[in-house]
């Protein structure tokens, strides 16, 4: 009999969509070119009208079970890295249907865009283009599905590195010259070009075997429910709650949108936001009056959705003199609004600032650098993470608007997101250390959890309602779960490569929210067991 528990503490199984009786369940058994069954494999099934999918993982007896499936029809598929399947035609489901469905795999090559970020920095050639990739590009994608997914000659090359150089004209002006846009072009051209010189498959390079990390029989009891998002290129940074249950997606791409997602039809309805060029849509949060508050990474603005006309304004913050127009001159990354409306902003190389809508005024706190994460605790404080470049974390006094810093134990960890736990405990993400810090603001007292893997590289952060700690690691490609009274962290592969996932938003049914920019999709995911 199947049993179903999650730690999350859900009442209901994963898939928003279910509905009751209506219910149907696609299961079967994956197997490899020898017969045998086999584990790990990812099985995934995409409503064909709604675009919304379940993914799951094979046991060690290659079983896979995917239930509370609305009727209609469904694409099957099944992955998994060094194999491949012959494509299956769709499947209708009834109302209570109960379909099975197995898989043979066969041998096939593992491609560059199957691996991982670590993987991917690790076997790629030395030299100043890959400094150049990874120091610049990789802020916002890796390589695995817009260059080693593609094939492009000389000149292909040359036009994405100009498009890019002049979309984030903002980030990249300070840090992308002339000379760097051939020495770029060149390696790329090199490492995925029509004649690349890197071997077709990694597995040709002497160092791939050691890159490869197991993956625990707790790892494969993981859902992951997926959105696409309307158009390409969206580039989904995240996926915040409202109190209708809708969920609010900020654009990082070109479109400068704002997406509006019902979760159990799929549909997303887009806002554009009026600025003249990318505005590069960081963080979008929903406010206590219905509002949305967003921010522009690229413009320096903070932009307010109106849910009576459905329009947006946007608010400009002022530049450092003499860099007017770049981000290391001001800049927008995650957004918070507190119990006043007034709207929290942190920015890589420039300081915390808020903007108060009662005189559209913005303020600046001078005592602060480089802020990432930002949350709110419930008596109004402000907590930041420092980022760069020693790595503090801060508060912002709710009465006295007084700065208080704190030095990690882990020098140059540089903290990345914040998260207040319901009994007052700060957890941040040491994305440099490969830790998850927690600070006790009565005590004043630290501890931090080392977390697996040569480049564990934590972003996203959230807490479960069991008070577990959950992270993305930006490098690794898996999702994290980390078991604060024992130590224990649980590895869980992501359903694609290059998740590149930047915050985590717990919902009231207490599903875990994340965007994937590189895949263009949201979704939740949910650990669940199978007996």
């Amino acid at each position: 009999m199947k049993r179903f528990w999650s730690a999350l503490g859900l009442v209901v199984f994963w898939v928003a969509f279910a509905h009751g009786a209506t219910e149907a369940t696609i299961s079967g058994v994956v197997k490899d070119p020898a017969g045998a069954p086999f584990r790990g494999a990812f099985v995934r099934a995409q409503n064909v009208q709604s675009k919304i999918s379940v993914n799951v993982m094979s046991d060690n007896q290659g079983r896979y079970r995917i239930s509370n499936l609305p009727p209609g029809e469904y694409q099957i598929r099944v992955t998994a890295t060094g194999y491949k399947s012959d494509p299956r035609p769709s499947l209708k489901l009834t109302a209570g249907d109960s379909s099975s469905l197995d898989f043979a795999l066969q041998q096939g090559a593992v491609r560059w865009s199957d691996l991982s970020m670590y993987q991917g920095k690790t076997l790629l050639p030395a030299g100043k283009g890959k400094e150049i990739l990874t120091g610049n590009c990789f802020a916002c994608h890796a390589f695995q599905s817009r260059m080693a997914a593609v094939k492009r000659d000389h000149d292909g090359w040359t036009q994405v590195v100009n498009f890019m150089r002049e979309t984030r004209h903002a980030r990249l002006a300070n840090h992308i010259n002339d000379e760097d846009v051939v020495v770029l072009t060149n390696y790329l051209n090199d490492a995925f070009g029509v004649d690349a010189k890197l071997p077709k498959s990694p597995t040709e390079m002497a160092g791939y075997k050691a890159t490869v990390r197991p993956v625990s029989d707790d790892a494969l009891k993981i859902t992951y429910v997926e959105y696409e998002m309307p158009g390409p290129n969206r580039m989904p940074f995240s996926a915040a709650p409202d109190k209708d249950g809708k969920l609010w997606i900020p654009d990082m791409g070109s479109a400068n949108t704002i997406g509006w997602l019902d979760p159990n039809t799929g549909a997303i309805q887009e806002f554009t936001a009026p600025n003249s060029f990318a505005a590069g849509i960081h963080s979008a949060v929903p406010a206590a009056d219905g509002s949305v508050w967003f921010s522009e990474q690229a413009a320096n603005k903070v932009g307010r959705w109106d849910p009576k006309t459905k329009l947006i304004t946007e608010y400009q913050d002022t530049y450092k003199q003499g860099m007017e127009g770049l981000e290391d001159g001001g800049s927008k990354h995650t957004v918070r609004v507190d119990a006043k409306g007034r709207v929290w902003g942190t920015a890589v190389f420039n300081n915390l600032t808020v903007y108060d809508p009662k005189n559209n005024e913005f303020s600046h706190f001078p005592d602060t650098f480089s802020p990432y994460g930002v949350e709110l605790d419930k008596s109004g404080n402000v907590w930041f993470a420092e980022f760069y470049p020693k790595g503090k974390i801060g508060m912002v006094d709710a009465n006295t608007g007084k700065v208080t810093k704190w030095d990690p134990p882990t020098k140059g960890g540089w903290p990345r997101r914040i998260e207040i736990d319901d009994d007052g405990m700060v957890w941040f993400a040491e994305y440099q250390g490969g830790k998850i810090g927690r600070f006790d603001p009565k005590t004043q007292a630290f501890k931090e959890y080392e977390l697996p893997g040569p480049r564990a590289t934590p972003y996203a952060l959230g807490i479960d309602r069991n008070h577990n700690i959950w992270y993305s690691s930006d490098e690794m490609d898996v999702i994290g779960r980390l078991n604060p009274k024992t130590g224990n962290v649980t590895e869980f592969p992501y359903a694609h490569s290059e998740n590149m996932m930047k915050e985590f938003f717990l919902d009231a049914q207490g599903r875990m929210w994340y965007g994937s920019a590189p895949n263009n999709e949201v979704g939740y995911f949910i650990p669940s067991d199978l007996d």
